[in-house]
C-alpha cells in the first residue's frame, strides 16, 4: 500500500514537472514567436532596449552580443557554405525576394528572422531585425551563444567575409553596397590590347598605376601618404569608362563602384563617408566616381574634399572620377594635386584613331558587310569631329540599314549616308559640316 502511494506519488510530481517544463516551453516558444513583431511595434529608439531584455531573460545563462552592421550579411555566409542554418523554429522569418531582372536569377535578402546557426561546431542563435529610421534603412543583429568570446567570433568571421570583394565589383548606389558579378566579367573582358587610345596616353596610364601600387615602401619611407587621385577629362563618347575598365583588370585590385549618392544631403555625407570606409577597409582599392560634377553639390563639396584629402589616412586608396564638363567642377577639386593628382585628357579621336578603331570593326564584319580597305580614308575624312561613341553608332547603324536591304548597292555609300546623318547630330559641326 505504502509502495503505491509512493508510486502514485512519484508519478503526480512527474507529471507537475511535465506539465511545468512543457508550460516553460510553450512560453519560451511564445516568447520567440512575439519578440520580433512586438519590437517592431515600438519607437525606434526603444526597439534595440526591448530585444536586448527579452532576450536576456529567454537565455539567462547565456551570452548575447548586439550590433549594427551592414557587413554581418548571414545570408551570404550561409550562401558560400562558411555556416548552416541547422533549423528554423516554427515562427515566421520574413525574407525579401527580388526580381534583378530578365535571365536573372531571384535574390533572397533576409529582413526579420530568428535562426539556430552552426558554425566550426558550436550553436548559436541568431536575431535579424530592419526597420526605417528616416530616410535610412537599418539592420540590427543579436547573436546569443555559450560565452562572449565564441559569439564575437562568429560576428567578426561574418563581417570580415562580406567585407572581401572576390571575383565582384562591389557597386554602391542609393545608400547600399552590391557585389556585382556581371560588371566583373564585363571589366574582365577589357583590355588595353582592344582599347583604341594613343600610344602616349595608354603607356602613361599603365605606367603611372603601376608605379603608384609598386612604391608603398618609398612613399611611407618619405612620409608621403600613400594615395593617388586620377581625373579622366573629356567630351562623353570617348573611351573614358571603357579605360576605367581596362585599367582595373589590369591593376587587378578590389574596386568600388559609386553610382550615386543619395538625394538627401544629409544622408549623401552619411553614403559618402561609408565608400571611402570600406575603401579603406579593402585597400589597396580602386573607387570610381564617374560623372563627378553631377555628383557634387554645394553642400557636399566641402564633405567630399575632406574624404579626399583631410584627416582620414587614405592608405592605399586610388580614386578615378570622371567628368564630361570640368566647368562645372570647383577649382578645389579640379585644380588641387593630393585631392586629384593627375589628369587625363580624353579627346576627339583623331585621324589616327579612326583608322584604328574603324579597322578593328572591320576585322569582325561578315564579307557582305564589309567596306573595301580602299574606302576607308574615305569613311575616316568623313567621321571628323566624330567621338568613338558615334563612330560605333555609324558601324552598327550602317550594319542595320544593309541587313533590312538598304537602295544604296555599295557599302561605302551606305556608311557614307549614314555619316552625313549623324554628321547632323553632333554637339559641334566640324569644318566639314556643310559639304
Amino acid at each position: 500500500m505504502c509502495a503505491s502511494k509512493y508510486s502514485s506519488c512519484r508519478n503526480e510530481q512527474g507529471d507537475k514537472n511535465y506539465k511545468h517544463k512543457a508550460r516553460s516551453i510553450r512560453k519560451f516558444i511564445m516568447g520567440i514567436e512575439n519578440l520580433i513583431r512586438d519590437a517592431l511595434l515600438l519607437p525606434n529608439d526603444v526597439i534595440t532596449y526591448h530585444v536586448g531584455r527579452e532576450l536576456a531573460e529567454l537565455y539567462s545563462e547565456k551570452k548575447i552580443i548586439h550590433g549594427q552592421s551592414w557587413y554581418f550579411d548571414l545570408d551570404a555566409f550561409v550562401h558560400a557554405d562558411q555556416c548552416s542554418v541547422v533549423e528554423e523554429r516554427r515562427i515566421f522569418n520574413d525574407v525579401r525576394t527580388d526580381w534583378e531582372g530578365i535571365g536573372k536569377p531571384n535574390t533572397k535578402k533576409t529582413e526579420n528572422a530568428w535562426l539556430n546557426v552552426l558554425w566550426q561546431g558550436k550553436l548559436f542563435e541568431v536575431v535579424l531585425i530592419s526597420w526605417s529610421d528616416g530616410c535610412y534603412r537599418r539592420r540590427h543583429h543579436w547573436i546569443v551563444g555559450d560565452d562572449n568570446k565564441s559569439c564575437e567570433a562568429l560576428l567578426r568571421a561574418v563581417c570580415e567575409w562580406s567585407s572581401e570583394i572576390r571575383g565582384e565589383i562591389l557597386v554602391y548606389q542609393d545608400g547600399y553596397f552590391q557585389k556585382n558579378k556581371e560588371l566583373f566579367k564585363s571589366i574582365k573582358s577589357a583590355t588595353f590590347e582592344n582599347l583604341i587610345l594613343t600610344e602616349v596616353l595608354k603607356e602613361s596610364l599603365k605606367t603611372d598605376f603601376i608605379q603608384f601600387f609598386n612604391s608603398r615602401d618609398l612613399y611611407l619611407r618619405y612620409g608621403i601618404p600613400w594615395k593617388r587621385g586620377a581625373l579622366f577629362v573629356g567630351p562623353p563618347g570617348n573611351g573614358k569608362t571603357h579605360t576605367i575598365k581596362a585599367l582595373i583588370n589590369y591593376l587587378e585590385k578590389p574596386c568600388i563602384y559609386v553610382r550615386g549618392f543619395n538625394e538627401a544631403n544629409e544622408i549623401e555625407e552619411e553614403n559618402m563617408a561609408e565608400v571611402f570606409n570600406r575603401a579603406r577597409m579593402n585597400a589597396p582599392c580602386i573607387v570610381v566616381l564617374e560623372d563627378l560634377e553631377a555628383m557634387v553639390n554645394e553642400t557636399t563639396r566641402s564633405f567630399l574634399l575632406n574624404e579626399l584629402d583631410g584627416f582620414q589616412e587614405n592608405t592605399g586608396v586610388v580614386v578615378i572620377a570622371t567628368t564630361n564638363y570640368p566647368e562645372k567642377l570647383d577649382p578645389a577639386i579640379l585644380n588641387r594635386p593630393s585631392r586629384f593628382d593627375r589628369k587625363y585628357q580624353f579627346d576627339i579621336p583623331g585621324a589616327f584613331e579612326r583608322h584604328a578603331y574603324l579597322t578593328k570593326w572591320r576585322a569582325t564584319l561578315d564579307g557582305d558587310l564589309q567596306f573595301p580597305e580602299l574606302s576607308l580614308e574615305s569613311v575616316i575624312e568623313i567621321t571628323e569631329g566624330f567621338s568613338f561613341a558615334y563612330l560605333k553608332e555609324l558601324i552598327v547603324s550602317t550594319m542595320v540599314e544593309l541587313a533590312c536591304g538598304s537602295n544604296l548597292v555599295q557599302v561605302q555609300d551606305v556608311i557614307r549616308n549614314q555619316a552625313m546623318l549623324l554628321r547632323e547630330q553632333l554637339p559641334v559641326q566640324s569644318p566639314l559640316a556643310d559639304d
